[in-house]
């Protein structure tokens, strides 16, 4: 089955340049397409995208509300790649916090385009970890209840390890050869992890981590 993509973008020059670029390729499909935030909800219960690919600045409803809105209302919500023109934006980082799964460039290579909705579509690698590391030292606020979430959660060591190795970028395969174990054993400590600290993700489990200090932005 191929990955479906929802495009949401108020300039149609590039929902246009982002479809043409993702349907060259077999895998993925584009479904459907909207110019503001505001007409996302009906569209994701209609279409059932797996992942929504939304721009961060729209005049109607932004990619942050219409982030939260998604994930507010919708029971099976799809993975959503917040897509920007500057990485360094605080409004990139907002969306992160407010449940995107990644973020991607307006400016991207058309590889690194597909690249990314594939990994977000997958879910078993963090997208991005170097930018979302210099976002998180930049723009978090070091926030008291991430720090008691993560103390609440009393993480095993091994789990601890496995939160500090996906907040490094490394993916399942990764993780499983550097503690050297079966890529089954690493997804049930993943799973473990995102659900001792209430993360929807990997994504939301790194900005956790981040934020709580537990692990350091650098």
């Amino acid at each position: 089955m191929p990955v479906t993509v929802l495009l949401v973008d108020d300039e149609p020059l590039v929902r246009t340049g982002l479809r043409a670029v993702l349907e060259s390729q077999p895998d993925i499909e584009v479904v459907g397409e909207a110019a503001d935030g505001a007409a996302v909800i009906p569209l994701v219960r209609r279409l059932r995208p797996d992942v929504v690919a939304m721009d961060v600045r729209m005049p109607l409803m932004d990619g942050i509300e219409a982030t939260r809105a998604v994930l507010r209302t919708v029971a099976e919500p799809p993975k959503i790649l917040v897509v920007t023109t500057f990485e360094d934006d605080e409004y990139v980082y907002e969306a992160l916090r407010a449940g995107a799964d990644g973020f991607l460039l307006k400016r991207a290579r058309p590889a690194e385009i597909v690249h990314a909705v594939r990994l977000v579509a997958e879910g078993e690698s963090l997208l991005f970890p170097a930018s979302v590391r210099r976002l998180a030292a930049r723009y978090g606020d070091g926030g008291r209840p991430a720090r008691a979430t993560l103390e609440r959660a009393r993480l095993t060591e091994r789990e601890a390890e496995v939160l500090r190795l996906i907040a490094r970028g490394l993916s399942n395969a990764e993780i499983a050869a550097r503690l050297v174990v079966g890529v089954e054993t690493v997804k049930s400590h993943v799973s473990a992890v995102l659900a001792k600290i209430g993360a929807r993700d990997r994504t939301q489990a790194v900005i956790a981590a981040y934020e709580s200090g537990f692990v350091e932005p650098r």
